[in-house]
């Protein structure tokens, strides 16, 4: 097979057709609701500065973020959209996000203290119900709202909003999450507050749970053709992972029979056969568990991994199989490309195809297809 130039030494290829077909797709299963799009954490992985305009300009209603500095970033590059900041430091300054029209997700009475102070401030109530995280506690609900409503009262700030997030654990567990919620949200009304925008469900209560909706919905990663549970069959919902990890080999050898291989000898070559080096490691989110574990696809073959995935390379057999320096490795993308899933390299690695895309480094470009 003939050498394709198009690929650089090492890249992540991003779909925007892709991510733009799953947002079309997933904002029809959901509607009526308006539809927040999550681009947090680098929008998953896949490069916020191309996944956020892509979704600007199919009709995202909002786009979040866990931290102000990635919702200030988005204001640099141009982004318009509505945005919502929920995660903050003790020490966040919130007049940049007054000035930039980012509302401000609240978990503590401090927290609104301090978006009052930062002068007319738009405000989203984030409450704790279930996961212990982030989010008004319940004892302190009471204190917040009634706050809030006499802030709002005096013009210091405007209670936009009114949310919470889901565990995820069983149908019973998010069922008393929901009710928590709707509870607070009655809570929040009987203190003189009526929000716009009541949100719980994310990617899999969305499509699950349509009572789950109420007003707005926050779709994250199945945005990027990734299934946020099992129970959710991302290919007959017709999404189509947006990212495709792919490099070049950078060296072929022939190596005999007991050849060690990467650190440790944790492989050795059972017949002679011939190794290809990946230039890629776990610098560059190729996870490290995933050694001997995982397959690559080179020249639109199967090949397996083989040996300890190091920080900047990792090895492949690929056999009795034709390779050459430069030939072009896919490690994961679209299975109906014949690639491995971001869910193949999941289970090697044993942990989440949300993790496998997220964790891919900053030295891989994110390249637009």
């Amino acid at each position: 097979m003939s050498q394709d130039t198009g690929v650089a030494f090492r890249q992540a290829t991003i779909d925007l057709d892709a991510l733009r077909s799953n947002f079309a797709i997933l904002r029809e299963a959901v509607a009526p609701s308006v539809v927040m799009a999550v681009v947090k954490a680098d929008a998953y992985g896949h490069g916020a500065a191309l996944v956020a305009p892509a979704l600007a300009e199919s009709g995202a209603d909002w786009l979040g973020v866990a931290d102000l500095g990635e919702a200030l970033a988005l204001r640099a590059a141009g982004i318009t959209t509505p945005l919502l900041a929920w995660l903050h430091g003790p020490s966040t300054a919130f007049a940049p996000a007054v000035d930039a029209g980012i509302d401000i997700g609240v978990s503590s009475l401090d927290q609104l203290e301090r978006a009052a102070a930062a002068g007319r401030a738009a405000v989203q109530l984030k409450v704790d119900s279930g996961l212990s995280r982030n989010g008004i506690a319940p004892a302190e609900r009471a204190a917040v709202f009634e706050r809030a409503a006499a802030l709002q009262r005096s013009g210091d700030i405007r209670v936009r909003g009114i949310f919470s997030h889901l565990s995820n654990t069983s149908a019973v567990d998010d069922a008393r999450q929901k009710q928590v919620f709707e509870r607070a949200v009655a809570e929040a009304r009987a203190a003189g507050l009526d929000p716009e925008l009541r949100h719980l469900a994310s990617t899999q209560a969305s499509l699950e749970q349509p009572s789950f909706r109420f007003d707005m919905v926050r779709i994250g990663i199945g945005l990027y053709g990734l299934p946020a549970a099992n129970s959710v069959d991302v290919a007959a919902l017709g999404l189509r992972p947006v990212m495709q990890l792919e490099a070049r080999v950078a060296a072929v050898r022939r190596v005999p029979a007991g050849t060690g291989v990467s650190y440790g000898y944790t492989h050795r070559t059972e017949h002679e056969t011939t190794l290809a080096l990946v230039p890629l490691g776990y610098a560059d989110g190729v996870p490290r568990a995933a050694s001997s574990r995982a397959e690559v696809s080179i020249n639109g073959r199967r090949c397996p991994v083989v040996g300890r995935i190091a920080m900047d390379q990792f090895l492949v057999d690929v056999g009795e199989g034709a390779a050459r320096v430069g030939d072009r490795v896919v490690l994961w993308g679209d299975p109906a490309d014949g690639a491995q899933s971001a869910e193949d390299w999941a289970a090697a690695a044993d942990t989440i195809g949300y993790e496998i895309v997220t964790r891919v480094g900053p030295r891989v470009p994110r390249v637009a297809r």
